[in-house]
């Protein structure tokens, strides 16, 4: 049981992300929906309310592509909570037009990367200092299909949207494993698991702006699991009790498709300690966050 556990949830509203409120809000955790539409946010909480009506469920705004309102979201988070339990670092954006994020980055790193990678930084002095507590980034089964361009990182020198999408989910996994990596070394008890959903009816059905066919979605529905399937990855790499942290969750039957989650490997892309420590380096750099680990040692 989550009684008594804060849980943020990034994109909380729709998709893995509202399926992993359900699964928390059912162990009763308190669980706020980090949102970029807080109308959307609304109604989300209204039907979870109507599922579990003494659960504690806040809305908050939380825009991945405008890194001002990731520092504010965390000021009003950081006033308003003196602990956090979970953060599960969720949503993400697949395969869109090429386009920027506020600050100047591109669309899918900015906001699937960047921005979580500032969002966790920003909250590291609650989490550290909260008992228990663990980071989930979820990331997926196209980072085995990624690389990290230092090169390219904004798209200047030539764009194709699903590269960057794997660049991105790549990055997530990279981050997911050298934080926990930097907890470890700097004796915090916080950790960090990375997972991922399989191949879910809620990332694969819509690419930038074109909405596959009905046809094409019911058919791809018989082999693609359902987004509370996808969600249990995120769930259990939340709340299992055996993780020490560094840890790859998620469905292995089907090439990884679908499944129940379990302990999974990460694909060689993901095990280059000096990509990690660069893109670490490089994200600290673009953000201007800096992981304040020396002072909470």
């Amino acid at each position: 049981m989550l009684i008594g556990k804060t849980a943020i949830i990034t994109g909380g509203n729709s998709g893995i992300g509202f399926e992993t409120a359900k699964g928390l809000l059912a162990l009763d955790a308190q669980v706020i929906l980090a949102v970029r539409n807080t109308k959307k946010g609304a109604q989300a909480r209204a039907t979870l309310l109507a599922l579990y009506p003494s659960a504690q469920i806040d809305v908050m705004k939380l825009d991945l592509a405008d890194l001002e309102t990731v520092r504010k979201f965390t000021e009003q988070f950081s006033k308003a909570f003196d602990k956090l339990d979970l953060l599960i670092n969720n949503a993400g954006i697949m395969a869109p037009p090429f386009s920027k994020t506020t600050d100047g980055f591109e669309l899918q790193f900015g906001s699937n990367h960047l921005a979580h990678f500032a969002l966790t930084g920003l909250l590291l002095p609650l989490l550290t200092n909260t008992a228990g507590s663990r980071v989930v980034t979820v990331s997926s089964r196209a980072h085995s299909r990624g690389t990290i361009d230092f090169d390219n990182l904004d798209g200047s020198k030539g764009y194709q949207a699903k590269k960057f999408y794997n660049q991105s989910k790549l990055a997530n996994l990279y981050f997911a494993l050298e934080l926990d990596k930097r907890f470890k070394e700097h004796g915090c008890q916080t950790i960090s698991v990375a997972c991922h959903p399989g191949v879910s009816a809620t990332n694969i059905l819509k690419l930038g702006s074109w909405e596959i066919p009905a046809t094409v979605k019911r058919v791809a529905n018989l082999f693609l699991q359902s987004p509370s399937m996808g969600a249990l990855s995120a769930i259990y790499a939340a709340t299992e009790t055996s993780l020490i942290g560094g840890e790859y969750i998620g469905p292995v039957a089907q090439f990884q498709r679908r499944g129940y989650p379990t302990l999974g490997t990460p694909h060689d892309n993901a095990t280059d300690s000096e990509i990690s420590r660069k893109l670490w380096d490089v994200s600290e750099k673009l953000t201007t966050v800096v992981y304040p680990f020396k002072r909470l040692s």
